[in-house]
């Protein structure tokens, strides 16, 4: 019986397969000579060569085009080419799809460079690019490690709901859900689906609070939802979070854990996604010539170097002092109680530090109305963890867990405290000092994938004016 290989198992195996009948399928990446086919299943960036024989060049040589999908059987020998130990000598070829010469001309998979954007209007045909199997491969790899690490340090996932009725971070547009025609003048919710106002779920955190009163420690990892008319490269509609919440945890613990949690996701994708990492490495060392340090260099600062933490009152001292001395201006003047924008952002980080910088101790006027209180009545304890070119990638805090406080805080910002009865609630049944975050998945991805576009690294992106796929 012939034994069936992946090509990532065939090409892992290398010498040791050699003169072995093997089958493999896959998808044709290119044809030359009439005589060498490159074969790719996505297990791996790497292709395997296969080689046809006169008679079967002969049967075949009019349906074999760029895209087809195939099965081979044949021997495996040493290659004499440098680009691989080993090739398949094909005995038998069985053709599943054809690719139409036409169609193939107007799809992205001709073998020609690319922009982005133009592999985007064809994003049902972009996993089939090396550039994009690379990233996803990726983004898999780093989903999985992040079980692993919440998993192998005593976490619980909790599903939290993707439907809500209010809004966490009390700010920003919310996709709406209803059955109700909202053209007629008024709108009585009593009568919708739910019987009240719903929205698509901008964070699962509230929920993933009142778990850990259980629990102890707990994740979320979901998507949500984002309404706001962001047409950057760093944002998207519909994107996925990572949410750990942890009891009896205070500030400092929230920051050395999230620490932890990225140097390990980088070390494991490190180790676990060397070859697409080469790759991708390859690709911008040719495409950004400019930049001074490349995607591998740029991975392992960030795993070696310990991260910087200053309170924000530091922060902004450091950005009006610069200003001065480096004699320029930012875009958006410098002011205590300001939020920080993304150019002071990275030059907190590119700049000044040139490391991972924690942001902590905010103003309470900028911040969430669940985030402890400082004893000075002015600033909360919260902290935001900047990367080098994504600005912040986490954002968290301590939790107030004190009842009469979170219940002002919650009058003061004009939130509805009828919404959050529940949440109130878990302040008066044994509450806790707390704290938590929220990682922004795609930006992590983006960061270690190199991408200048988050649209890039998400299979199909949600974004204004786009839904299509």
């Amino acid at each position: 019986m012939v034994k069936k290989y992946s090509i990532k198992e065939l090409l892992d195996e290398g010498i040791t397969v050699v003169n072995k009948k093997v089958l493999v399928k896959g998808w044709i990446r290119s044809f030359r000579s009439s005589i060498f086919i490159v074969l790719n299943d996505g297990s791996t960036i790497k292709n395997l060569q296969v080689v046809l024989s006169q008679e079967l060049k002969k049967k075949n040589h009019k349906k074999i085009t760029i895209g087809t999908s195939i099965q081979v059987i044949g021997t495996v020998t040493e290659s004499i080419g440098k680009k691989q130990c080993i090739e398949l000598h094909a005995s038998d070829i069985n053709v599943y799809g054809f690719v139409d010469s036409s169609v193939l001309q107007q799809s992205i998979l001709q073998p020609k460079k690319h922009s982005f954007k133009k592999l985007r209007e064809q994003a049902h045909l972009r996993f089939r690019t090396n550039i994009f199997s690379c990233i996803m491969r990726i983004r898999h790899h780093i989903a999985f490690c992040i079980h692993q690490y919440f998993h192998e340090h005593g976490f619980f996932y909790v599903h939290t709901p993707i439907i809500t009725t209010s809004n966490c971070e009390g700010s920003g547009k919310m996709f709406q859900i209803t059955t109700m025609d909202l053209k007629k003048n008024p709108v009585d919710y009593t009568k919708d689906f739910f019987q009240c106002k719903t929205y698509l779920s901008v964070s699962g955190q509230l929920e993933a609070e009142t778990a850990i009163f259980g629990l102890g420690k707990v994740y979320t990892f979901g998507p949500v939802f984002r309404a706001e008319n962001s047409n950057t490269s760093r944002h998207l509609s519909e994107f996925w979070m990572i949410e750990p919440e942890i009891a009896f945890y205070d500030l400092e613990e929230n920051i050395n854990l999230a620490e932890d949690f990225l140097k390990f996701i980088i070390k494991y994708i490190l180790d676990k996604n060397m070859e697409d990492l080469s790759f991708l490495n390859e690709h911008f060392k040719k495409y950004k010539k400019n930049e001074t340090e490349h995607l591998l260099e740029r991975l392992n600062i960030v795993l070696k170097s310990p991260f910087k933490r200053i309170s924000y009152t530091e922060a902004v001292k450091i950005l009006i002092k610069e200003e001065k001395k480096q004699n320029m201006k930012f875009f958006h003047p410098i002011v205590w109680g300001m939020d920080l924008q993304s150019e002071h952002e990275q030059y907190l980080v590119n700049k000044y530090f040139k490391i991972p910088v924690v942001v902590f101790d905010y103003p309470s006027s900028i911040k969430a109305f669940y985030m402890r209180i400082n004893n000075d009545g002015k600033t909360v304890r919260a902290m935001d963890l900047l990367f080098p070119d994504i600005g912040e990638i986490i954002g968290g805090s301590q939790r107030e867990e004190r009842y009469e406080i979170l219940l002002q805080r919650i009058k003061d910002t004009n939130t509805d405290k009828n919404k959050l009865w529940w949440y109130l609630d878990t302040r008066r049944f044994g509450s806790v000092p707390h704290s938590g975050f929220g990682l922004g998945f795609d930006r992590l991805v983006q960061f270690i994938t190199g991408m200048n576009n988050i649209r890039d690294v998400i299979p199909f992106p949600r974004t204004p004016n786009h839904a299509e796929f």
